[in-house]
């Protein structure tokens, strides 16, 4: 079998809750060192668009531990999928040491992204289709730490900065009166 002296650890609400438009609110102290790759995500489990990027995904957040000042946030469809889909990237301070909250505001027509109550980057539906926008379904949310991956593991892992972890604090999920009734028992 393999062995390592680490693995990557995640936690989902995929089949617990789901949820179309809302904020969503994430307050988290962020792993450090070459080789960590934190995410705060959502997905689809539905896929009604087909499996991804076209059914979408939306980064609340993605850290990798090679970049310590950058958190970004980023959507992918069929028409921006892999690391090219369209985002931005914050640049802030402190985020192994201190709790940031990051968020997203999903409404039917845009997406916001901020961090600390700031917001740092807007994606509006541009009304052409689910290629660009198939963000009409239901999404679950995903809090994971991975180690290593195309991203992650870029510039290769330290063996000396284990261990690691990612520090949640609180996840809430506000409603803005917009979203569908779902059967979120």
């Amino acid at each position: 079998g393999l062995t390592a002296p680490y693995s990557s650890g995640r936690l989902f609400s995929l089949g617990r809750s789901e949820w179309q438009f809302g904020r969503f609110e994430i307050r988290a102290k962020l792993p450090i060192g070459r080789g960590t790759w934190a995410a705060l995500w959502m997905f689809t489990a539905k896929q009604a668009y087909g499996r991804w990027p076209r059914s979408g995904e939306i980064d609340i957040m993605e850290h990798v531990g090679y970049e310590m000042d950058a958190v970004h946030g980023t959507a992918h469809m069929a028409n921006a999928s892999g690391a090219g889909g369209v985002g931005y990237t914050a640049v802030i301070e402190n985020v192994d040491t201190t709790f940031h909250t990051y968020a997203v505001e999903w409404r039917p027509n845009e997406i916001r992204w901020f961090v600390d109550g700031v917001e740092y980057y807007v994606y509006e539906n541009p009304q052409t289709g689910w290629e660009d926008w198939p963000f009409d379904q239901p999404f679950y949310l995903i809090l994971n730490l991975a180690v290593g991956g195309d991203w992650g593991g870029a510039q290769g892992i330290d063996p000396d900065i284990w261990p690691q972890r990612m520090e949640v604090d609180y996840v809430r999920v506000y409603d803005f009166g917009d979203s569908p009734i779902l059967n979120n028992d």
